[in-house]
Formats: structure tokens, sequence, C-alpha cells
């Protein structure tokens, strides 16, 4: 009664149009949807559990589909409409729900092949089109069946002799049963980060010396819903000649022992760069959530003091977190909200991008916001009797709003995070 009475309060408008013409079909109607919306996550080798591919692995799932989609829980993506707009929203309109809705009800028909549009194409194995090149770490890991695995680090160098301009960069886990997370950081030739350790060779930093902050940048990573980085031309992320790739690997244990070899793809920029492209965040690792608190806040800020161009969002937090807002202020005082979502879901991690010419000039303030909910009243909680600190495993937290920005490649781009010093003369930059 209660999946009726939802579609009942579809617009009238579209109800009309049901009653007035002949039920939706497969190819004509229910395939272009599918192909716009579902298809780069729904098809073989890939995260969904079904594939949308063809008229008969979509079909038996056509009730399934229709509950989904109109409790809004797919496709997944959590941005409140009324706030921002985003070039990568994959959410179904009020239309295409109708359609998907009808097309189950009303017997989940074939129609004429001849109808389809023509077929999306994937590259085999990958989100992004067929990679430039591929870095796979040099060895199967075995990953334990019981206990807590540390972050686990892989150095992989990339050989390049020459400067080299990144567009599209995809991780990809070997063993998608036992990776929670990768993130591929550069690190630059002449680095001290990691230093100490093998290349090639599997290794857990000791005391803290995995932190990202000896890195030269974030290139692109993989977590349940992340889409891989795709820039636009003119637009990429700079590694520079005798760059090494490090593989930042969060293993989970499931009770059986797992061998895993996990790799990322490049996409090398086919026209001259304009932009370099950043991957900033706005971080607070020094909270204390509250055992038994439903709504905690926790803030963080990072000023800018360069103009920049924002291209991209991404709210992190772990399984106690339950909303997250990201803001802009700008150098006249004037507050703009740029992300709200309401219902944070650590099953997806999801970026926000924006569409071209979001300008941040410089000095404005990137505010970010998350709320917690560390009570009983949280099912994926795995402790409400104690407080919470920030730390690497789920069990714990993390707070972080995520942002890309990008600046003219012949910015300084330390000068965008580094306060000006004063001159001589006492006045500013």
């Amino acid at each position: 009664m209660r999946l009726r009475t939802t579609i009942l309060a579809l617009p009238l408008a579209a109800t009309a149009v049901w009653a007035e013409s002949a039920a939706p079909t497969y190819y004509k109607d229910v395939l272009p949807v599918l192909q716009k919306n579902c298809q780069s996550c729904h098809r073989p080798g890939e995260t969904a559990p079904m594939s949308f591919m063809t008229y008969e692995s979509t079909r038996p799932w056509a009730k399934a589909m229709k509950e989904a989609v109109v409790a809004r829980r797919m496709p997944p993506w959590s941005a409140d409409p009324h706030v921002g707009k985003f070039s990568n929203d994959r959410s179904l309109n009020q239309a295409e729900v109708a359609t998907l809705v009808n097309w189950a009800e009303s017997g989940g028909k074939a129609g004429e092949a001849t109808d389809a549009p023509a077929q999306r194409s994937f590259a085999s194995g990958w989100t992004i089109p067929q990679p430039d090149i591929v870095y796979e770490m040099s060895e199967e890991y075995e990953v334990a069946p019981t206990g807590t695995i540390e972050y686990t680090y892989f150095i992989i160098p990339t050989g390049f002799e020459e400067d080299k301009w990144v567009q599209m960069a995809e991780a990809r886990p070997g063993n998608r049963e036992v990776v929670h997370h990768i993130i591929a950081f550069v690190r630059e030739p002449g680095s001290k980060w990691l230093r100490d350790y093998p290349v090639g060779k599997a290794f857990i930093p000791r005391g803290g010396q995995g932190r990202s902050e000896g890195s030269s940048g974030f290139l692109t990573g993989y977590a349940p819903g992340l889409p891989p980085e795709q820039l636009r031309p003119g637009h990429a992320k700079r590694m520079k000649a005798g760059s090494d790739i490090v593989l930042q690997m969060h293993y989970t244990a499931n009770g059986k022992t797992a061998r895993d070899r996990s790799k990322v793809g490049i996409i090398f920029a086919k026209e001259p760069v304009t932009h370099r492209v950043m991957t900033l965040g706005a971080t607070n690792n020094k909270f204390v959530i509250p055992a038994g608190a439903d709504n905690h806040q926790v803030d963080a800020a990072i000023t800018l003091y360069r103009d920049s161009e924002l291209v991209g969002l991404l709210p992190h937090m772990h399984l106690r977190g339950k909303a997250f807002e990201m803001s802009a202020v700008y150098p006249t005082g004037e507050r703009e909200k740029l992300l709200w979502v309401p219902k944070y879901d650590f099953n997806w991690q999801l970026w926000y991008q924006l569409p071209e010419g979001k300008v941040l000039p410089k000095g404005t303030r990137i505010e970010a916001s998350g709320w917690y909910d560390n009570s009983r009243n949280n099912k994926h909680n795995p402790d409400p009797g104690k407080d919470i600190r920030w730390g690497d495993q789920s069990w714990e937290e993390m707070m972080i709003g995520f942002f890309n920005v990008s600046i003219p490649v012949d910015v300084n781009p330390a000068d965008l995070v580094r306060r000006p010093q004063p001159n001589a003369s006492g006045g500013g930059e």
C-alpha cells in the first residue's frame, strides 16, 4: 500500500500520459534511461550485482527497479536538488521515474529491437576509456582472513622521463571483496615522504608516516560509489618526470584468506593544458563525538589565497556520518551554500562535479560541516557507548570536505594555500 501511495503522488501530467498512451517498452523507453543513468555500474565486471545491458538481463529486476527508483535509492545521488547545480547529476527526473514504474507495472514488455538507441560502449574492465598506461602492484598481496588490517602501502615507479598531464585516472581493485578503498597519490622526485620504505613491496608505515601531507597530491581513488577522476579538456593533474604512484590500500578481512593485485589506469591530456587541477580538503582531525550524541556537529575550513575555479566537491565521513554541508565565504563576506547532503551514506562516496565557471576569488574560505549520529538509533553505529575520535578504520571517524580546484598552469600551486607574507614595507603581497 505504501508503494502504491507513493506512485500516485507522481505528477498528474505523468499519470495522464500513462493512461493515454501505450505502455512503455524496454527498447524504446527504458533503455535510454538505463544508458544515461545506470549502465556505467550495471554491466558485467562492475560494482552492481546485476547487468542492465540487455533486455534479458534487465527484465527479472523490473519490480526491484521500480521500488528502488520510487524510494530514490537508485541511482545513488545524495545532494539536495535545491542547493547547487552539478554536471554529473545522475538522479532521475520525475518523467524517468514514471517510465520505469509504468514499465514494471505493465508487464515489462520488450518492444521492438529496432527502436533501441545505439549501444553505449565501454572500455573492457574500465569506467574511463581505455587507458594510455596501466600501473599495477608488482605482486599479489595476501589479505588475512581475520583481524584489523592497517592501511597498507605500495610504491610504483612511473618511469616518466618527462612531465605528464593526466586528464583521467581510475583505480581498480583486484578483489572487491576485501578492498574497501584505494587512494593513489603522486610522490614527486626528491620527496622525503616514505623514502625509507621499499619500492614494489607492501608495507605499513610507522607512527603516522603514511599521512599524505608529504605527498604531491591526490591522483585518484576507489571507494564504494566513488567515480574515477575525469577532467574536462584543457584541465589536468600534473605528474613530474620521475614521479612515483603511492597506493594506500584499505583492506577488510572477510573470514577467508584472499589475494589482491590492484591497478591504476591513466589517460594523458591530448591537447594543450591551460589549468592545473588540485585536490584539497577542509579537514578537522581534532574532534570528539560524545557517546550517545545523535546530531554532533564538526566544522572545518580552508582559505584559498589565489583566484581559482571550483571543479568538484566530495564529503567524507564514516559510519556515523549523518549529513554534510559545504559553503564558500567570499572576501566580501557573502556566504554561498555549495552542497547540502541531508542523508549522508557511507556506502556511496560521490563526487559532485560543478559546471564550468565557478570562480573562487582570492581570499575565499571553503567551510565544511559534518553531523554525526553516535547514538543507538543509528543502526550502522559500531559502538554507541564510546566517544569517537579521528581514525583510519571504518569504526572510527573522519571529517574531510574534499574539493577540486583549478588554477592556471603558471601559478605555483603552493601559493594557493600559503598565506602571503607582508612585503618589506609592511603591506600585503
